[in-house]
């Protein structure tokens, strides 16, 4: 079978390549052409574009760089439609692939499948018409998604969450249990973001909000496609930081606790049972929160607490996220904190919804028994 893989970003990248090793064990045949990552490349097949010249985030920069954008989309379709893939599998980035989607059920071209299902539950709703119309099978990684798509009349397979799967191959890989000696380590861990705005809003305030806890030493765990230089434009003047590029998960397991931007890396956090504070910045933040009650259809922005829905990981977001809510809620999760056992417990609650590893397994062995009737 022919397939063609479309991610755009640092964690697309990682979980499509977990899942094309997982095809190629199923389908010995697999032939991959896709845009994507390094890691997605490491597995084989043939990189039309890298996800660095496709990851804008943003009214501002998205509107910047639409030219480049649409020439992108446009070279994607040709792409497509050259190649002939048996099927085109859509990672998350539902912005870029949508649009594609439609393209290739308009043609005809081959069958449409969505992996790790675009988050329309939290805003833009109306993208469920988009996705009957356009995908012929969606492949969800959060249980909720289920029923809410479910009521919507349109079904879905629950994989699992391919996060699990990732820090289980890590853990096997470093022969480690991602635990042990942690809490003699005495390091705050800072995830700031995978994409410059956010880095750019958020990093500065919680570095200078750890810092205050003048015991520990703080790591950054650096996003794959951002420079240290650009790092280093928010980091304080004086102050001692390490930056640790494609060692997020190894600097989280050496961590008694993080600050962590909202998105996969606060899963990963949980995942890795570390206690994490979710810090999410913005400017105008009194009208960010504001619009997120007028807009959002969820009532929390981190996947952990989604997943249990309920508030187990502090949410500081928008105007919430100041310098004393940030020192306050830490300093409850660090050694001997108020609130930190009662997060490692809640933690194990939200692990057993997620189920255990397979995901990327699971995902493929669906994936071609339903090509297998093509």
């Amino acid at each position: 079978m022919r397939y063609y893989l479309i991610a755009g970003e640092a964690s697309g990248d990682l979980h499509a390549s977990n899942l094309m090793a997982e095809l190629k064990r199923q389908d010995t045949a697999a032939e991959f052409r896709f845009y994507g990552g390094d890691k997605m490349a490491a597995v084989g097949g043939t990189l039309v574009k890298h996800y660095r010249e496709l990851a804008y985030m943003g009214f501002i920069p998205v509107l910047l760089h639409l030219p480049q954008i649409l020439k992108n989309m446009k070279r994607c379709k040709a792409d497509i439609a050259a190649w002939k893939p048996d099927v085109v599998i859509l990672v998350d980035y539902p912005g870029f692939n949508l649009d594609i989607a439609k393209y290739v059920h308009q043609k005809g071209i081959s069958k449409v499948f969505y992996y790790i299902s675009p988050k329309i539950w939290a805003w833009k709703e109306y993208r469920i018409k988009n996705i009957k119309r356009d995908v012929d099978e969606l492949f969800s990684i959060l249980p909720f998604e289920v029923k809410w798509f479910e009521e919507r009349d349109y079904q879905v397979h629950y994989v699992g969450n391919p996060c699990v799967d990732a820090v289980e191959k890590w853990k096997e890989e470093e022969g480690t249990d991602g635990k042990k000696g942690r809490e003699e380590n005495r390091q705050i861990a800072i995830l700031a973001g995978s994409r410059r705005q956010e880095i750019k809003d958020n990093l500065r305030m919680m570095l200078e909000c750890a810092a205050t806890y003048r015991d520990y030493r703080l790591v950054i765990a650096g996003a794959p496609n951002i420079d240290e230089a650009y790092y280093r434009k928010y980091i304080p003047l004086g102050m001692e930081v390490e930056i640790r590029f494609g060692e997020t998960y190894r600097v989280l397991s050496e961590s008694v606790a993080a600050l962590v931007t909202s998105g996969t890396a606060t899963l990963e956090t949980a995942i890795l049972r570390v206690p994490q504070v979710v810090c999410y910045a913005t400017p105008v933040g009194k009208f960010i929160s504001w619009l997120r009650s007028k807009v959002l259809k969820v009532k929390y922005i981190s996947l952990v607490n989604l997943v249990v829905d309920r508030e187990i990981v502090q949410e500081l977001v928008a105007d919430r996220m100041t310098r004393e809510n940030i020192i306050q809620c830490l300093g409850d999760i660090l050694p001997g904190g108020s609130a930190r056992q009662q997060m490692l417990d809640d933690y194990e609650e939200m692990n057993r919804i997620l189920g255990g590893a397979g995901a990327s397994r699971r995902a493929a062995e669906e994936m071609v028994r339903l090509l297998s009737f093509l």
